[in-house]
């Protein structure tokens, strides 16, 4: 027996709940990044590639760490559920070139951000199995390796999805210009200040918060690309 044919009801109820899905993931991923941040900069001030802190003879401070590092996985699976039904969402119209990027930019930020969580997990188990944490070479090499992973490498790669997002947005009139220029200044912050101004890193998650905000509220948009 044949599959009843879809009613234009219930064809429209379907495809709307491709960006309220988005606008979801967006939010859990903008939640949980921002609170990973938060707790990691509060448990340790200071740049983890500065030498061994107090943090490390603190337990309540090693708990928050801990606890900001199995966030992060979960963070990074909001993220890439955001991406997919995103693209999803503008189906056809996208701009390939852009689209290409906006892909390859989040899929290399969701990896570097793994790789900075897996790397600073496993420095937190060799001071956890030293006792004290003060093998200086080792904690040298293991901060600014987990750092610049972090904010040198992960936070450039935030920057181009931002700007590739925000330019396919504007040109699908997805984004209004206010977003659009919001994203340009976010990308711009966390391409050349993230990696020296702390707590910089926080733009992220609250422009895609914004983002995803914008999604659930706003009009659904037809996603057809400007003629020139």
């Amino acid at each position: 027996m044949e599959p009843r044919p879809e009613t234009p009801s219930e064809t429209r109820r379907r495809v709307l709940r491709t960006p309220r899905a988005a606008g979801t993931a967006g939010i859990v991923f903008a939640l949980l990044l921002a609170a990973a941040i938060v707790m990691i900069r509060l448990a340790i001030p200071s740049e983890p590639g500065s030498g061994p802190g107090e943090w490390l003879t603190d337990p309540s401070r090693r708990r928050t760490v801990r606890t900001a590092l199995e966030l992060v996985p979960f963070a990074g699976i909001s993220f890439l559920w955001f991406i997919g039904v995103v693209r999803a969402r503008i189906g056809d119209a996208e701009d390939k070139f852009l689209a290409t990027v906006l892909l390859g930019s989040g899929l290399v930020f969701v990896a570097t951000l793994f790789g900075a969580a897996a790397a600073a997990g496993g420095l937190l188990a060799t001071a956890d199995a030293s006792g004290t944490g003060h093998d200086r070479q080792l904690w040298f090499f293991g901060g600014h390796f987990t750092y610049s992973l972090l904010t040198t490498y992960s936070m450039r790669m935030a920057a181009v999805f931002v700007f590739s997002t925000s330019a396919i947005g504007h040109r699908l009139g997805v984004l209004p210009r206010p977003l659009t220029v919001l994203g340009a200044l976010v990308g711009l912050t966390l391409l050349f200040v993230a990696g020296s101004v702390a707590w910089c890193e926080l733009v992220f998650p609250l422009w895609a918060l914004v983002i995803s905000i914008h999604i659930l509220v706003a009009a659904p948009a037809d996603p057809r690309p400007v003629r020139r």
